[in-house]
């Protein structure tokens, strides 16, 4: 890793809501390095899901990096040792986003993370973010590349999200 630039670090939601509307790919048009944290991936891929081949082909093809993290050890470990009853996992994939941004802003602390997300929690202020890291919301991640001219049309990946059957969150975060 080097010590400048950008890593996109999207929570489920969005690479979910991108895999329905056959976008996985806008997350490459600003050129940043984009991470899944191990547990988000095993969050999407573990099951047989709408989504789960589209993403799974889509890391795969692009070379995207998933990094590893305690949090999923753990949770692996528990499984394990306990069995699947026990293992909950339960905001494990927003746990796992939050020791990994920790892990760069300490060991890189030039790069800025961007936290793509969808859902509420992450929303929230007792989500902590180290210095140069930004949440986002895929609403405001898509707005922002159709400012930038990197896409035709937030509305129409949208559409296409909720056509493919999705129900695109309506967070705007940051608000504008």
């Amino acid at each position: 890793m080097t010590n400048t630039g950008v890593v996109l670090m999207p929570d489920a939601g969005p690479l979910i809501t991108l895999a329905y509307a056959d976008a996985l790919d806008v997350l490459l048009k600003p050129g940043w390095r984009i991470e899944i944290t191990d547990m988000v991936y095993h969050e999407l891929t573990h099951n047989q899901t709408p989504s789960s081949s589209k993403i799974a082909a889509w890391v795969a093809e692009n070379g995207i990096q998933i990094s590893a993290t305690g949090t999923f050890a753990r949770y692996e470990q528990t499984l394990r040792t306990l069995g699947t009853s026990v293992a909950a996992k339960a905001n494990l994939g927003e746990l796992a986003i939050q020791e990994s941004i920790n892990k760069i802003a300490l060991l890189h602390p030039t790069i800025t993370s961007i936290i793509i997300f969808e859902d509420r929690r992450i929303a929230r202020t007792s989500f902590f973010l180290p210095t140069h890291c930004q949440k986002v919301s895929t609403r405001a991640f898509l707005l922002f590349l159709e400012e930038k001219n990197l896409i035709t049309s937030a509305s129409e990946i949208e559409r296409r999200a909720i056509n493919g059957g999705r129900q695109f969150s309506q967070i705007i975060f940051p608000p504008s």
